[in-house]
């Protein structure tokens, strides 16, 4: 599914222009990313939470050059599914 699919979905089920839906669901999106951009995590109850994980500093190596690299620290988002949100996508999926 599309953000667009997303978008003609919402239309559908509220009857709201798809226009506005679309600047309403960009807006969620922009809400979301400057959140985890300050480092603030987004939590939705009975869907899931947006949060901040960070990775520790490693050592990884390049097979091509046959040399060591170091990955530093650093911040990636992620999400993780509400419990009710699980059991629902388990027991829907065969």
């Amino acid at each position: 599914m599309t953000k667009a699919d997303i978008v003609n979905e919402i239309s559908k089920k509220t009857g709201i222009e798809k226009v506005t839906v679309q600047k309403t669901v960009e807006a969620f999106m922009d809400a979301i990313k400057d959140s985890l951009t300050e480092n603030q995590n987004v939590y939705l109850r009975g869907f899931g939470s947006f949060i901040v994980k960070t990775r520790a500093k490693k050592t990884a190596r390049n097979i091509s050059k046959n040399t060591t690299i170091v990955i530093p620290e650093h911040s990636i988002p992620a999400f993780k599914p509400s419990k009710t949100f699980v059991s629902k996508v388990k027991s829907t999926v065969k």
